[in-house]
């Protein structure tokens, strides 16, 4: 999976931050690595600088577009309800997570964004991508903390 590799390389730089370790890469319409990124909340004091967000907002700075068409997000752990609403606004084509997220996910999970009502639009989603690895990195980092 092009982007999941290099999720997971994010992820890692944000444990040796103190991150919640979440790394994110979104690819260009022609699959080229546009943003890379890792949870940044307690670095910048920013409860929204989850690595999601954090790519988005690079993408589009970069592109000159609040629209992202044609771009694919993937990232290591299912998105939250809040980074899910981003998606949508940001109009990606397609989001690749790992983990699934029963308590904070906001994609197959809990609020279940996309399938509401008033979704902006609706992504194509594809989910457990490297899960075990991916779930090992978050089930380690908090278990170094208790």
């Amino acid at each position: 999976m092009i982007g999941m590799q290099e999720a997971l390389a994010e992820a890692r730089a944000a444990a040796a931050r103190a991150e919640v370790p979440v790394g994110a890469v979104l690819l260009g319409p022609d699959g080229a690595i546009l943003a890379a990124d890792g949870n940044r909340v307690e670095e910048r004091h920013d409860a929204s600088a989850h690595a999601e967000m954090l790519v988005l907002r690079r993408a589009g700075v970069l592109l000159g577009t609040p629209r992202l068409i044609g771009c694919e997000l993937v990232v290591t752990l299912e998105p939250c309800a809040m980074c899910a609403a981003a998606i949508a606004g940001f109009r990606i084509r397609r989001v690749v997570f790992g983990a699934y997220d029963p308590k904070g996910g906001g994609i197959e999970h809990g609020a279940r964004v996309f399938e509401a009502p008033g979704s902006l639009h609706r992504p194509e989603v594809v989910g457990g991508v490297r899960e075990s690895e991916c779930a090992a990195l978050l089930r380690d980092f908090f278990q170094q903390r208790r």
